[in-house]
């Protein structure tokens, strides 16, 4: 049986309808927080209701928040393991990062440790982890005494760091994921943030016939990935003996340029590109103006430090990996049709915008 967290997020239920096709006769139990049991509930029905036990609890709270019984159950049925839950949004105040990104991780630890036969704890960690370095980070690294963006970035640091140490005692594989965007073949996501707030930035100026701006440094990495990659990645990893122990950076091995990918999309969504070009700072401090802001299409000012930052992720040991597997990482070039034909198709459905806090926890 498998254990999974983040169910049915973005990557979850992606994880878990793939996990459920590799092997017919696995099971899966998804913890859900009460708020999100009726979602789940109704993604389970499309996926396999018979497969897919859904269980109320909350990561935040010791033992999961679930009835004892079943607890001490789960630690006889489990066989795996894939933490996913966590709260990505930039701007999401310590006291509730540190509390689902930290300490969930630290109570999903403690159930793992304490599982009889567990094969693989999967643990999502996430690239920005790395914080505010430059230059080349590789994927052994971790600790460097670097400093964060946001709180994000610093609980799933503090969170990763608990993961290693209690790798001793815990099988376990890491997974660095970039910025996921939708599936590389048909564009589908669940929420329209991330890099899709420049798509919407489009919108919104070419609405009112206004010039688009190329916003940032040309020269600095932006790293993006689609998502069925990442899942492709991680059910491979998952069964592949050669993976424990390891952290893997799913990231695109040679990433786009910040001025490509804007010019990328402009041209995709508008059949042009932009006509100037705006220092990322100024852009930044313009986002801080709340009716400025929702003109340019909802843009957190956190997330244009991302277009700005001169950094890149070393993958020999995940190409190593996906080469075993049969893998690879596609090009943002292969995918930025299907990706803004997407957009296009569902710009004005409210259900895609991204909410205040943009994720799921479990």
């Amino acid at each position: 049986m498998i254990f999974v967290t983040g169910f049915p997020g973005f990557l979850g239920l992606r994880l878990v309808a793939a996990l459920l096709d590799r092997d017919p006769d696995e099971r899966v139990v998804a913890l859900v927080e009460p708020r999100m049991v009726q979602q789940a509930e109704g993604a389970a029905a499309v996926l396999d209701p018979d497969r897919i036990e859904i269980l109320s609890g909350d990561i935040a709270e010791r033992r999961l928040g679930i009835d004892p019984e079943r607890y001490a159950q789960l630690i006889e049925e489990i066989s795996s393991v894939y933490h996913l839950a966590a709260i990505y949004d930039l701007a999401v105040p310590l006291e509730v990062a540190q509390r689902v990104n930290v300490d969930g991780t630290g109570n999903v630890i403690e159930l793992c440790a304490q599982v009889e036969s567990l094969e693989r704890f999967n643990y999502v960690s996430t690239a920005y982890v790395a914080g505010l370095r430059h230059g080349v980070v590789y994927e052994h690294e971790l600790s460097l005494g670097q400093g964060f963006k946001n709180h994000y970035e610093s609980t799933k640091f503090q969170a990763e760091v608990w993961v290693r140490d209690a790798m001793a005692t815990v099988p376990t594989t890491i997974y660095r994921p970039a910025i996921v965007v939708g599936d590389s073949h048909t564009g589908k996501t669940q929420k329209f943030d991330g890099p899709y707030y420049l798509l919407r930035m489009l919108q919104k100026l070419n609405e009112r016939n206004m010039p688009i701006p190329q916003i940032g440094r040309s020269g600095a990495p932006f790293n993006v990935v689609p998502i069925d990659f990442v899942v492709d990645a991680m059910v491979a990893a998952g069964r592949d003996p050669k993976s424990m122990g390891e952290t893997f950076h799913l990231v695109d091995p040679e990433p786009l340029r910040a001025s490509e990918l804007l010019e990328m999309l402009s041209r995709e969504y508008l059949g042009k590109g932009p006509d100037y070009r705006v220092p990322a700072p100024l852009v930044a401090e313009t986002l801080r103006v709340g009716p400025l802001r929702k003109f340019l299409g909802g843009t957190p000012r956190e997330s244009i430090s991302y277009l700005n930052h001169a950094v890149r992720f070393d993958t020999r040991r995940t190409g190593d990996m996906l080469e075993r597997q049969g893998l690879r990482c596609p090009k943002f070039g292969e995918y930025v049709k299907p990706v803004v034909e997407f957009f296009r198709l569902h710009e004005d459905d409210p259900a895609f915008a991204a909410p205040p806090l943009a994720s799921p926890r479990g």
